[in-house]
């Protein structure tokens, strides 16, 4: 990941002078203040379209409302969690919270700018006009250096160098009405005030750079970390899929769960894990493993054989880099899963990991029964020591699959998010409002805190095995917040 934030940097001193051309003219158009509208690098672009090519700009920023869900009333405590998912926020199947046109949200500093400008400038004509009615041996002009420095604090510094040459102007206007404009007192205090408001203007200027750096280095590593989690498929075969991710690390997109799942020939394989450890420090393992799976799922015919190579690359990557402290204290647990086109059955093996929860419209919530084999990394092991457990999968249910970083959520008491027993009263939800349903519960539970990364997949198997393939996009969360 350094590696990557460091090759998004290197060409920073390199502009396209077309991309510039076309930032004027958006500052033009769309006058906003959230940063200086000079081109970003060249690298830093191509980071950019690869994120716009999984995160559209219509990306909701204040909720969203599954279709045929209810519509929730107001925003989860501290929910600064977001939705990674292929059904859950994909245009055409989502009815967004406070849906507006995008240009109103880029108005919206500009006006909130205008606004707080209005009291430098009030300040101004205060203080000028009371000066000239107090008493001669009261001076109030040197209270005009309070317009430039409270304007810097909110506005740029081309707005900043102009409320700075007011209060200039008005502290000489002070002096020639009262005769004494090129006194030594007056021009003292005339340059005075051209030298803090010199001195404001410069602060703007560092601040908008190293915003401007901080926004490069984000944009780098949101694109490296969307490369690496890939958005899953809104449908794949007789499957549609939605997923939620939670990562408990701030500022960070994706941790040390992960999911994946590709088409094989009559069916569908899923893969859904946890590497030890949580946020940035878990992403190489999870990457690893990413990895392994993409590359091998194809290549195997049983799901023995694929566990087996994913084992022995997890064994391998951690002979080279796991540090000599953690020696066989790294490991990964995982579910994999097989799901034929033709037949209503589910195959699994569990490396260690949580059973999956099956949920039926016109049955109870059911748990499959898993032979869980050790989990990646702990030991080579060959194909004999995975065991393959199969349950029924008909039209109409619902399989759950989740991490347990949401069976070990705890509330204030240090009680344990019930899943199984929230997750059975919503058995008639489709996967968008089930996820939609544990998402806010589960922030509710923790109250908007969680202690480690967060993943799950809700699988639904429609009648028809004919689905389209179309990918959603992928939002992950930025960590959460404080507890409100």
């Amino acid at each position: 990941m350094r590696s990557l934030l460091l090759l998004g940097l290197d060409g920073a001193s390199g502009y396209e002078p077309q991309t510039a051309i076309l930032y004027g003219l958006r500052a033009v158009l769309l006058p906003t203040r959230a940063l200086p509208t000079r081109a970003l690098p060249t690298r830093v672009l191509a980071a950019q379209r690869i994120r716009s090519a999984v995160e559209p700009s219509w990306a909701p920023r204040d909720g969203w409302i599954p279709r045929g869900a209810p519509e929730p009333r107001g925003p989860p405590p501290g929910d600064r969690g977001g939705l990674c998912s292929s059904g859950v926020l994909d245009g055409g199947n989502v009815e967004h919270v406070k849906a507006e046109d995008s240009s109103a949200g880029l108005w919206q500093p500009r006006r909130s700018s205008h606004a707080l400008l209005l009291i430098p400038i009030v300040l101004i004509v205060v203080i000028t006009a009371v000066d000239q009615l107090v008493p001669e041996d009261v001076h109030l002009g040197p209270l005009l250096v309070i317009a430039p420095a409270i304007t810097a604090s909110f506005t740029g510094a081309w707005l900043t160098g102009v409320v700075g040459a007011l209060a200039v102007t008005a502290q000489a206007y002070i002096g020639w009405h009262f005769g004494v404009l090129f006194s030594r007192n007056v021009l003292v205090q005339i340059l005075a005030l051209a030298v803090l408001s010199a001195l404001s203007v410069v602060f703007c200027l560092v601040r908008e750079r190293r915003q401007r750096q901080l926004a490069q280095v984000r944009s780098v590593a949101e694109a490296a970390q969307h490369g690496l989690l890939w958005p899953l498929p809104e449908r794949m075969g007789p499957l549609q899929i939605a997923c939620l991710y939670l990562a408990a690390e701030d500022e960070a997109k994706i941790g040390g769960d992960l999911y994946a799942a590709t088409r094989i020939t009559g069916g569908v394989r899923i893969m859904i894990g946890d590497v030890r450890g949580k946020g940035l420090s878990a992403i190489g393992e999870a990457a690893l493993l990413l990895g392994a799976f993409r590359e091998a799922a194809h290549r195997h015919a049983t799901l023995p054989d694929l566990a087996t190579t994913l084992d022995h690359s997890v064994t391998r990557y951690l002979a080279d880099f796991e540090p000599t402290a953690e020696a066989g204290e790294r490991f990964a647990t995982t579910l994999l899963l097989e799901l034929p086109d033709d037949d209503h059955i589910i195959r699994m093996i569990s490396c260690g990991h949580p059973p999956p929860l099956l949920l039926s419209p016109h049955s109870a919530l059911t748990v499959p029964s898993l032979h869980p084999a050790p989990p990646l990394g702990t030991m080579e092991t060959g194909p004999e020591a995975y065991a393959i457990d199969a349950a029924s999968f008909e039209p109409g249910d619902t399989l759950l699959l989740y991490t347990d970083g949401v069976i070990e959520a705890r509330d204030r008491d240090g009680r344990f998010y019930p899943l199984e027993t929230r997750v059975a009263q919503w058995n008639r939800s489709g996967p968008e409002s089930l996820l939609h349903h544990i998402h806010r519960d589960l922030l509710a539970h923790t109250r908007g805190r969680l202690n480690d990364d967060a993943a799950l997949v809700a699988l639904h198997r429609h009648p028809d095995r004919h689905g389209h393939r179309r990918h959603g996009r992928v939002i992950h969360t930025s960590g959460f917040g404080q507890t409100p």
